[in-house]
This record gives C-alpha cells, structure tokens and sequence, in this order.
C-alpha cells in the first residue's frame, strides 16, 4: 500500500498541513564546538588568509 492511498484511508488527505519554515534544529549544537568539548576556542582563520595562494586572488 502506498502513502496516499493509506492517506486517503484515513482520512488524511483533506487534512490541512501548516507549513512552517523555521528551522527544527540548530545549525551547530553545544557539542559541535571548542567550548562544548571543554577545549578554548582555536581559529587559524587569519593565519589561513595570510598563506592562501597567490592564484586564488
């Protein structure tokens, strides 16, 4: 049986849907970070943009 039909069966298909478009989840958790592992913040962010490649100018 496929998805609308069993929609159908149940009555689902003329049930209004609210679509929303915010975002369910963060896009970076606690975990994801420096901080969230118990390490200090490291970025080499201007280090990388001093030794980038004359070819990429």
């Amino acid at each position: 049986m496929d998805l609308d039909s069993l929609a159908r069966t149940r009555g689902d298909a003329e049930r209004p849907v609210e679509l929303v478009d915010d975002d369910v989840l963060p896009e970076q958790t606690g975990d994801d970070t420096d901080r969230g592992w118990g390490e200090r913040p490291s970025s080499n962010d201007d280090r990388l943009l001093e030794e980038r490649p004359p070819h990429w100018d």
